[in-house]
């Protein structure tokens, strides 16, 4: 092998979902086994109590911004932060049944069709932009909760969000506190996640960002990957109802050991990369613990945390027995306020849009000295079925 052989390929890599396979390069974002998710050089804990636009600003120049630089950035996505008055018309005409991510991929296009330039670099920045306007809209008119109020972002990205969302009886305020943490902490992942991997392939095809984007979130629906959060919740939620909310931890423990006894899934442990908690989710228990300690789920998430992975490290084919980042995630969300388990995938749409935009941009405008990456076009073998 050579030094420019990174990887040969054998037959037990076939039909394997190319884990592992390496197929180009990621600028904005690696995970670490031990230490986690870093963006660009940054371990995700140390950012997850910015302002998000400093975390976007990150990503999407490749390096932390000045105040003054953040400020400008800061302006130039607050003049694009309205989507037009027939996008979100278009958008109250769609079918309120089904999972609401269906309405957010038809959304995106929607808003292509509208607001396509064909230029890559000003359509990221216009859909980072205008993302929050588009998923509230979503989310009110799939909720029946009414028209969406106009765009605000003075009051800054995630805390507008969270004034254009018309969840019923909810402190605005602690809203997005909730939904600024959740935000950064789910803005990318690497460049070979499904969601990411599917966007920047139809992307290969020289398809707009939109419908790249659209492709990519219906990758990110699926319950392999983002609708996992809204299974960890009624995870969650099913564990309090058996157990109760003064349950002990031999309590969780022995359900723990009774679901997996009778081939029941236990939700929100393991991770394809890493092999410890993931930071991500240490973040979020540690919000939990904080702001919302006494809360009946978050008593339960808690007790789950520690006897899942005991539980779970006792099964040596299972390489990572650690909670992931959504293993409580959903408590958070619905401890702040928002426990409507079915926008959970929505929200993690909203939030990586951004690293996906960012990732396409460079692969269509800056890798390979500007060329940008050929079509996606693996080669698969011919297979006789038996």
């Amino acid at each position: 092998m050579t030094e420019d052989v990174l990887f040969q390929i054998t037959k037990d890599q076939l039909e394997t979902g190319l884990r592992g396979v390496p197929v180009g390069y990621c600028t904005t974002s690696y995970v670490d086994p031990q230490k986690g998710l870093f963006y660009i050089q940054k371990k995700v804990a140390e950012l997850a109590y910015l302002d998000p636009i400093q975390v976007i600003y990150l990503l999407y120049f490749g390096k932390e911004g000045s105040p003054s630089q953040v400020q400008e950035f800061s302006r130039v996505l607050a003049q694009r932060a309205a989507c037009k008055r027939e996008v979100i018309a278009a958008i109250g005409q769609l079918p309120r049944q089904g999972h609401p991510m269906k309405l957010l991929s038809a959304a995106v296009l929607i808003l292509g069709m509208f607001e396509c330039t064909q230029d890559y670099k000003e359509d990221c920045l216009n859909l980072i932009a205008k993302i929050p306007h588009l998923v509230a809209a979503v989310i009110n008119h799939h909720a029946g909760w009414g028209q969406t109020p106009d765009p605000l972002p003075e009051l800054g990205y995630m805390e507008n969000f969270a004034h254009m969302l018309k969840v019923p009886g909810a402190d605005r305020v602690e809203l997005a506190r909730a939904f600024n943490l959740f935000s950064i902490l789910h803005l990318d992942h690497g460049g070979g996640n499904l969601s990411t991997f599917v966007g920047k392939a139809v992307a290969s095809g020289l398809e707009d960002l939109f419908g790249s984007m659209s492709a990519a979130l219906c990758a990110l629906a699926g319950p392999r990957h983002g609708k996992a959060s809204q299974d960890c919740l009624e995870f969650v939620q099913e564990v309090l109802q058996e157990v109760g909310e003064n349950a002990t931890a031999s309590d969780v423990e022995a359900l723990i050991r009774k679901r997996l006894s009778n081939n029941q899934l236990v939700f929100g442990f393991g991770h394809a990369v890493l092999r410890v908690e993931d930071p991500r989710a240490t973040v979020q228990y540690d919000y939990v613990k904080k702001y919302y300690a006494d809360y009946p789920l978050v008593k339960i998430a808690l007790l789950l945390r520690t006897e899942g992975s005991k539980v779970l490290a006792e099964n040596p084919k299972i390489t990572d027995p650690h909670p992931n980042v959504d293993a409580v995630s959903g408590t958070l969300l619905t401890a702040a306020g928002f426990g409507y388990s079915e926008y959970f995938t929505v929200l993690f749409g909203l939030s990586r849009t951004v690293g996906i935009s960012i990732q396409i941009v460079y692969e269509r405008c800056q890798a390979r000295g500007g060329k940008g990456t050929p079509i996606i076009r693996p080669k698969y073998l011919f297979k006789e079925r038996s």
